[in-house]
């Protein structure tokens, strides 16, 4: 090697070796920091602790606290029950419009629709693929049940059927229940329940064209049984 490059090289070994011994030291402190967090005292989920006498690291919530903004004061809109007894309401809590019945249709079609059908018959894919077939929401019994039946059933749970109170807001199970009531009222209804002026199309929607890709005669179609529907939860 000529001397000249040997001088170069011997002239980049010192910054070289520098940036190497300042990357540790970066390095090394960011993994003290990472330690002195990672190792600070607490409880890992389900570990038992020796300081209370029931040897349980997570504690239960005390008596009579609530967290903040998760105060439940209107006990109808929550529970579906008038006041503090088992008795269902029949009237809605809010005010009940077609933004709301759709919002409804949306909420049912996800979680209600894979058991119930699109169309509350009983016969959704999961009953097809040999589960239990849940009832009709067709049946008398379920037209003539209260609304703060449904809501209750979609909040605890009934028979096979699980809860549903964390995977839908309180406000999204009214108007699931609404949405029930506008099923009940198209598959129900007669010519005469329809208003003056407003047509009705002989043929029924098309509930096996995927919802991303409804054909124009199916939205005509479901937008009127929709408008029907929405109607029927303000007489409840």
């Amino acid at each position: 090697m000529p001397a000249r490059d040997q001088k170069k090289n011997t002239a980049r070994a010192p910054k070289s070796v520098v940036a190497v011994l300042l990357g540790a030291v970066a390095m090394l402190g960011g993994c003290v920091t990472r330690l002195d967090m990672h190792d600070q005292p607490k409880y890992k989920p389900l570990r038992q602790s020796d300081f209370f006498d029931d040897k349980r690291s997570a504690r239960p919530i005390l008596a009579g606290t609530v967290a903040r903004g998760q105060l439940q004061q209107d006990t109808y809109f929550y529970t579906g029950k008038i006041g503090n007894t088992n008795t269902y309401g029949t009237e809605f809590p809010v005010q009940v419009n077609q933004q709301m019945v759709e919002r409804g249709r949306e909420r049912f079609n996800i979680y209600c629709a894979p058991c119930h059908s699109r169309v509350g018959d009983g016969n959704g894919m999961i009953a097809q693929r040999g589960l239990k077939n849940p009832p009709s929401l067709h049946l008398d019994r379920l037209r003539k049940a209260p609304a703060g039946h449904f809501f209750d059933v979609i909040t605890n749970g009934f028979g096979a059927m699980g809860d549903y109170r964390e995977q839908i807001a309180a406000g999204d199970r009214w108007a699931i229940v609404a949405y029930i009531r506008a099923l009940q009222l198209s598959q129900n209804a007669t010519r005469a329940d329809v208003p003056a002026g407003m047509q009705v199309s002989n043929q029924p929607p098309d509930l096996t064209v995927s919802p991303e890709r409804p054909t124009s005669s199916q939205q005509g179609t479901h937008g009127e049984a929709v408008k029907q529907g929405g109607e029927s939860p303000e007489k409840q």
